[in-house]
């Protein structure tokens, strides 16, 4: 009898020691001396079907192992029928390791940080934002009009809240309704951080977008497909696609940039950012590619803060009478990676220019100090 009841302890008890042995943690390392606040972490799906071959997608939650509360996930797909990544948003203190779980249940409805959509009933826009920040990119309808721009244009928020469609709704940007508006000029320039050929000290614009693609839309990440017709660039006929990505919690996007130009020479190229005539805060760094602007307050308006960092060794920077810009280059139909965006001082969260620069210093630390993933 005793051998039969060991049996049968030694028979309940190993499938719960498998079941264990066979629990997984995700770990998330943070060796840098920045805390990570709100942060958007890419696990490839192929490593989690690697690890939970039997996952149901949409029967899962991912659970903090410590406070046992769900975290916002985001099955991302890259505009691809399978999906590719696992998005979660995290916040992880410098020099520690945040640990989640990957259990079966039903996940709570998080709220929507972000947003992307083209507008038709506003001659083309395409249109995106997340909890921090808004922007625009302008469409063919808009061509050959007084309104006609050609950068990125912004959008100051002061809400968490997603806001395009209120007020593409109110068809009334210009005044803040306690939410935010539009009072930023972007005209024959690159806005707030658009990227154009740069050939024989001349910048040669596109003309307007002519072909879009959402990728994804939220709620942690929105993605989305620009494309331009071909155009003559001093001699060398280009083609761009522009790939944007704007997560949550971010005030800048990230840009994928893909050119295919003729001939084996790279092509010069220039990030830039309008200038205003009266006095700003300029702040540039060449070595870091860190190119930031605290623009002069614009009445009751406020403050807008505009800045971008290339991933690439740069050239040089310049200021002209007109805008601030990066120069370096791309090779045929290679893509070239960069991050430009935003900030509001009545946000209440970046109210001066060395705020500004420090979130700017501090998110370059961040793309060179990527968190460290491990599933095991």
């Amino acid at each position: 009898m005793k051998f039969i009841k060991s049996f049968f302890a030694i028979a309940f008890i190993l499938p719960m020691f498998i079941f264990a042995q066979t629990k997984k943690n995700i770990t998330i390392q943070n060796n840098s001396a920045l805390d990570r606040k709100e942060t958007i972490v890419s696990i490839k799906w192929e490593t989690i079907l690697l690890h939970y071959p039997q996952i149901d997608t949409t029967g899962f939650v991912v659970i903090n192992s410590v406070t046992k509360k769900q975290i916002p996930f985001q099955l991302e797909h890259r505009g691809n029928k399978t999906i590719q990544n696992l998005l979660v948003q995290v916040d992880v203190k410098a020099k520690s390791t945040l640990s989640l779980l990957i259990q079966k249940g039903k996940p709570e409805i998080f709220v929507a940080k972000t947003y992307a959509r083209y507008v038709p009933e506003r001659k083309d826009d395409f249109a995106w934002e997340n909890d921090k920040i808004a922007f625009r990119a302008y469409g063919k309808a808009l061509e050959n009009t007084k309104e006609n721009a050609f950068g990125f244009d912004v959008w100051v928020k002061r809400t968490d809240r997603l806001i395009l469609n209120e007020r593409y709704k109110r068809n009334e940007y210009h005044i803040d309704h306690g939410d935010g508006m539009d009072y930023y000029h972007v005209g024959f320039s690159l806005g707030a951080g658009n990227m154009a050929p740069y050939v024989n000290d001349s910048i040669y614009y596109s003309a307007n977008y002519r072909q879009w693609k959402v990728l994804d839309n939220g709620p942690l990440r929105s993605t989305f497909q620009l494309t331009y017709a071909a155009w003559n660039a001093g001699g060398i006929n280009v083609k761009a696609t522009k790939t944007i990505s704007l997560d949550a919690g971010s005030q800048l996007n990230k840009i994928e940039n893909v050119y295919s130009f003729e001939g084996d020479k790279p092509l010069p190229v220039v990030v830039g950012i309008i200038k205003r005539p009266e006095n700003g805060t300029i702040a540039l760094n060449e070595k870091q590619g860190i190119m930031g602007y605290w623009e002069p307050t614009h009445g009751a308006d406020g403050t807008t803060g505009v800045g971008s960092i290339l991933t690439t060794p740069l050239s040089n920077m310049m200021v002209t009478n007109k805008q601030i810009l990066a120069k370096t280059e791309v090779k045929n139909n290679t893509p070239i990676v960069y991050y430009t965006g935003a900030a509001w001082d009545k946000a209440g969260k970046i109210t001066d220019a060395k705020q500004w620069q420090n979130y700017l210093n501090n998110f370059y630390q961040q793309i060179n100090e990527p968190l460290i993933i491990n599933v095991k």
